[in-house]
């Protein structure tokens, strides 16, 4: 598997993080979901399984806070 390297979140008062936080995550999502389609998968079954397992991920997490 491929190793991702993300840069640390942007610092100050107008930063936008979840801006920032998208734009470093769109390329690697956008390779699962090329790969994904390539196998046979339905893009927008890959995009909604994407989203139901973050937010599952979130979910589980905000117990942790």
């Amino acid at each position: 598997m491929e190793k991702f390297s993300f840069d640390g979140p942007p610092v100050g008062d107008d930063a936008d993080i979840s801006a920032e936080c998208q734009r470093q995550l769109l390329s690697p999502i956008q390779e699962i979901v090329k790969a994904a389609v390539a196998a046979g998968w339905s893009r927008q079954d890959v995009l909604l399984a994407m989203v139901e397992l973050s937010w599952d991920m979130y979910e589980k997490r905000r117990g942790d806070l």
